[in-house]
């Protein structure tokens, strides 16, 4: 099981669990399984890669049942200094994939080996100021699966999306056949165009869980980027 088998034609919106409302988490996220999401993204900081410490394997642990009995997975995205040191509790704590970034590490092969060696799934990210092309050889090196172009500067949900990575994801496209994930300020009034530029996976914060039905708004995205 990878990314080519979780990922639909159309692509998909993934909610980021980040930005939930935690005292309602598990409710929130089984009225998203039943309104069809089957791909949430979790994003994991150390307060050293980014700035802010925000949730990892405790919350991770506690949402996965649900999660795996509905058919869903949880996509990983770690934005901490060293990776792999990290990978072994993640995959026992029920992570389905992991996204790494080309700027925490030097050595793609072996940190994407080891993410595989525990049976998870492996991406890649790369930061706004980080050469495209650099990060497609990095991907290819972690032999990845997806790769994942940040249209914020990652650390703060809530950041307006950057226009210029309309033209970065268009140049990613180009250049590799594997799912391109955009993470940052994604929601309905532009989750078309990010589709357009060759997007796939679609992450989405604040433009989910922000307002009063994160069902609701789930599902207008979806539907604005189908």
């Amino acid at each position: 099981m990878g990314w080519d088998t979780w990922l639909g034609e159309s692509g998909e919106v993934t909610p980021s669990l980040y930005a939930a409302d935690f005292a309602r988490l598990g409710e929130q996220i089984e009225a998203l399984l039943a309104a069809g999401c089957r791909i949430f993204h979790f994003d994991v900081g150390d307060g050293h890669f980014i700035p802010p410490v925000t949730i990892g394997p405790v919350v991770l642990r506690s949402i996965t049942p649900m999660i795996h009995a509905a058919g869903g997975v949880i996509d990983c995205h770690l934005m901490v200094a060293d990776p792999a040191h990290h990978f072994p509790e993640f995959a026992t704590s029920g992570a389905d994939s992991v996204t790494f970034h080309i700027e925490a590490t030097a050595d793609p092969r072996d940190v994407g080996a080891a993410a595989r060696a525990l049976g998870l799934a492996v991406g890649v990210a790369f930061n706004p100021d980080t050469d495209v092309v650099d990060a497609v050889a990095f991907a290819q090196a972690a032999g990845a699966e997806l790769i994942l172009c940040m249209s914020i500067v990652p650390g703060y949900s809530g950041q307006p999306f950057l226009p210029e990575s309309y033209a970065r994801i268009e140049e990613l496209a180009r250049l590799v056949r594997m799912p391109i994930q955009v993470d940052g300020g994604v929601g309905e009034e532009n989750v078309a165009a990010v589709r357009a530029a060759g997007a796939r996976v679609f992450v989405a914060g604040n433009a989910v869980f922000a307002g009063p039905d994160p069902v609701a708004a789930y599902r207008r995205i979806a539907a604005a980027g189908a």
